[in-house]
């Protein structure tokens, strides 16, 4: 679940349902009119066309796709522990309005694997943005408007901020999410520190343990606690819930919250990154950041991330109980925002 640079500023659902937007989005209205995305029920649409495969830098990446070939493309990123089928009403309404969308299982998801055996389970923020770069290339996309939330959102805060000229703009559920290990040494107050219960318990061997041998329950209970008035069925659920099946999935996800304490070592590539992103890079891309008036995970206040964006800007915060799960909770809003942030 996301982690941020600052995460002792909780979210006040009480405050306000925007942030007031200091960059004037010129045109924007006027740009989408005649792109607005329909309604949709969550939960109307349960499948996608047969994923595809390639092969992408250290990982043959499982991957969904949606809409013209030749449209301009918008590359959806997932969470934890949630998948693709997090965008599974969204991906309809985007190849509604002529976006191409590709929807790719992050390393230790669903049908994306490693080339080698002997590749690091490596779980660090940096790598998983560098697969989503590799992904592009090899599906030769030099641009993208990027969305995600949770770890996609991270990721393409990383993206946008290291590789500027492959993000068209972004969507980011929870703003700005990039980490370091330095940052992450503080403590929090205790009741902070309650809200992430499941990274200490990863932090043992028991954790480890327990979350292998209960990865159904366990990630049914985190979609619970993060989104606690989502009803959501137990079909939804389980067609998300095979994604944790992946042979990987345990090491990624023991080694990403691990990482973030310092209590696992990266690979020394990727060190020139992580410094970058250390030193909590501003991202220049057009961006609208979201969150939902229900998030019960831990995540930032939007006022506290506001500073990081220096291009054209609006938050948007969402109600009616909307939770973590945001694109799969509120499928119309995050479509929406996608075709809005084109517009800027």
């Amino acid at each position: 679940m996301s982690e941020e640079v600052n995460r002792r500023n909780f979210l006040s659902i009480a405050a306000v349902t925007a942030v007031a937007v200091e960059f004037p989005l010129i045109g924007a209205a006027n740009a989408q009119a005649d792109k607005v995305a329909p309604a949709v029920k969550p939960g109307t649409h349960t499948s996608f066309a047969p994923f595809k495969q390639v092969d992408a830098g250290q990982l043959n990446v499982g991957y969904a796709e949606a809409g013209p070939a030749d449209g301009p493309v918008v590359i959806l990123l997932h969470g934890w522990p949630y998948d693709i089928y997090s965008f599974v009403d969204v991906a309809p309404l985007l190849a509604g309005a002529g976006y191409r969308v590709v929807m790719p299982y992050l390393r230790g998801y669903g049908t994306t694997r490693f080339l080698a055996s002997e590749t690091i389970r490596n779980g660090q923020q940096a790598v998983i943005a560098t697969d989503i770069v590799a992904l592009m290339d090899a599906l030769k996309i030099q641009t993208a408007i990027i969305a995600g939330y949770d770890w996609g959102a991270r990721t393409a805060n990383i993206v946008a901020a290291l590789w500027p000229e492959r993000c068209k703009a972004m969507v980011s559920v929870s703003g700005y999410l990039i980490g370091s290990q330095e940052a992450n040494k503080k403590p929090l107050p205790p009741k902070a520190e309650l809200a992430w219960w499941y990274q200490f318990y990863f932090a043992t061997e028991r954790g480890r343990q327990g979350y292998d041998s209960n990865r159904h329950d366990f990630a049914k209970l985190i979609w619970q606690l993060a989104s606690p008035k989502w009803n959501f069925d137990d079909a939804s659920f389980d067609r998300s819930a095979e994604a944790f099946n992946n042979p990987d999935h345990v090491d990624i996800v023991i080694h990403n919250y691990r990482w973030r304490l310092g209590l696992a070592q990266g690979e020394p590539q990727y060190d020139a990154l992580e410094k970058k992103l250390a030193a909590g890079p501003l991202i220049s891309a057009p961006t609208i950041t979201m969150e939902g008036d229900a998030n019960g995970a831990p995540h930032p206040e939007p006022a506290s991330y506001r500073q990081k964006f220096s291009g054209k800007y609006e938050h948007r915060t969402i109600t009616g109980g909307i939770g973590h799960n945001l694109p799969q909770e509120a499928p119309q809003a995050f479509a929406q925002a996608v075709i809005d942030v084109d517009g800027f």
